[in-house]
């Protein structure tokens, strides 16, 4: 006799309006297995999570959980049947105690009574599990880190006895030695005999983590199958439906004469005398570890960190540590936090485009409108953004569409130096490839890039110049065909002030 699947799923749909979010798809999960759940953004993957976690109901399919029928009528629901999810943006209470965390939404004890030294005990037992065991469980969840605050979500999921933990991209803001602390969490969670869904767009990640694969494309099944019988190349094939050939697609270019020069630009904490040049048209990348100050120098260059010495020129003309300044010198600014500073996510796509330069759009004090929505089609159509027009809100676009909007309002602006922070940052394998493409052709008009990212692969790919950022200075810039990851890592790393 057939072992009964921890969960399965036939026949799912789910509808948004006009939108198609999932559309007859089929799901298997057995015991102690991770099951990797690929597509690119808007194909569905965060839909289904919801729908199996209780925040969204389906308009059709069926559900069974330990082979019973299985719809809950909510998230409690879901959680008191032993299902809980661990998001992409973390869902704690950041005021409250880690035990209190823990222990919000379990059933009470009866009688309106807290039996705190039980409860610390149980609190204690679940946070050994996950590897805090020195974690004092009366601390605010607000004083710890991203990595342990997933740790303890992961935990809090423990403390209801979860037999299916859902993972929404739980590695997005983690540094790579917190991700293998994670995905150690995970295989001792799996010989437990837990099933577990994990959504990632990095398959080198996932073919650490999970033994099967499902891919969904527009909300449908596109695939499946044991992820060592497979090549990336397939799976990129089954999530986009077409071959992408050039994961890290070159655009020719040709770096020119120097426009950008930092001298000794110090900042508080971080930037510490800092001195780079970069040239027109050059792609240049600055690898570092988390709290290296590569954002913080982005934010110094742009005046969104007030400068405590130090110079920023462009074309040898200095600039003020202003964001009026930097806009005014032909800079433009992309937070890795597209959320909560990149986007107005209530506001239309027209919004967000055009809002940071409606000049072109004035006359006589009034506001062209049919002229200001041409153009921001215009951006739509050069980035590829899928969205239903203009006027849909930004909230309702995946991802990699809003990163795309993002990337459009700096370009509308007309900047002619880009400061990009993590640009694809929780962007599907293809979309990516769509945003390499933009960064190479931005360069080949010759535009300057200046780009943090924490993947290095993708640095060394597309980049001419990398450089290392190590306690707020840069440690040495190279050409990015002298380095290497193991290179860029040691540099990284390195605790001499020399």
């Amino acid at each position: 006799m057939a072992e009964v699947p921890l969960l399965e799923v036939e026949h799912l749909s789910k509808r948004f309006g006009a939108t198609i979010a999932l559309d007859d798809v089929r799901l298997r999960v057995q015991r102690g297995e991770v099951l990797a759940l690929i597509g690119e953004n808007g194909a569905g993957k965060s839909t289904l999570l919801k729908i199996l976690s209780g925040a969204h109901s389906p308009d059709a399919g069926k559900m069974w959980l330990r082979g019973n029928p299985y719809r809950p009528a909510g998230p409690h629901e879901a959680r008191r049947c032993g299902v809980a999810i661990v998001y992409q943006e973390l869902n704690l209470a950041p005021d409250l105690s880690v035990e209190d965390n823990l222990m919000l939404g379990l059933p009470g004890t009866g009688g309106g009574l807290l039996f705190r030294g039980r409860q610390r005990q149980r609190v204690r037992q679940v946070l050994a599990e996950v590897g805090l065991d020195q974690l004092d469980p009366r601390l605010p969840v607000a004083t710890q880190s991203v990595a342990t605050q997933q740790l303890i979500e992961i935990a809090r999921a423990l403390m209801l006895d979860a037999q299916l933990i859902l993972f929404d991209e739980p590695t997005s803001s983690l540094p790579a030695k917190d991700v293998q602390r994670l995905f150690d969490i995970i295989a001792r969670l799996r010989h437990r005999d837990l099933g577990i869904v994990y959504i990632s767009h990095f398959l080198e990640e996932v073919r650490e983590v999970a033994q099967r694969f499902v891919v969904l494309r527009d909300g449908r099944n596109a695939g499946e199958g044991m992820l060592d019988q497979v090549t990336d190349a397939q799976i990129i094939t089954m999530m986009a439906g077409r071959e992408v050939d050039e994961l890290y697609p070159a655009v020719p270019h040709q770096p020119g004469e120097p426009v950008l020069r930092v001298v000794g630009l110090r900042a508080r904490p971080t930037p510490r005398s800092v001195d780079i040049e970069v040239r027109r048209g050059e792609v240049f990348g600055i690898a570092g570890l988390v709290g290296a100050g590569r954002t913080e120098l982005l934010r110094a260059l742009f005046g969104l960190q007030p400068r405590d010495a130090g110079k920023v020129l462009v074309e040898d003309r200095p600039v003020a540590s202003s964001v009026r300044a930097a806009m005014a010198a032909g800079m433009g600014f992309l937070s890795e936090d597209r959320k909560g500073e990149g986007l107005a996510q209530d506001l239309p796509i027209v919004e967000n485009i055009t809002l940071s330069n409606l000049r072109p759009y004035l006359r006589f004090g009034l506001l062209r409108l049919r002229l200001r929505r041409k153009s921001a089609e215009h951006w739509m159509r050069r980035m590829q953004v899928k969205a239903r027009s203009v006027q849909q809100p930004v909230a309702e676009l995946s991802g990699g569409n809003q990163q795309k909007v993002a990337l459009a309002r700096i370009l509308h602006e007309g900047a002619e130096i880009l400061l990009l922070d993590e640009p694809t940052k929780g962007i599907d394998v293809g979309t990516k490839a769509e945003i390499y493409r933009m960064i190479g052709q931005a360069a080949a008009e010759g535009k300057t890039v200046v780009w943090v990212s924490s993947y290095l692969p993708e640095l060394l790919a597309v980049c001419d110049r990398i450089a290392v950022m190590a306690r707020g200075t840069i440690r040495e810039v190279r050409s990015a065909s002298q380095w290497t990851e193991d290179a860029i890592m040691q540099c990284a790393i390195c605790l001499d002030d020399a």
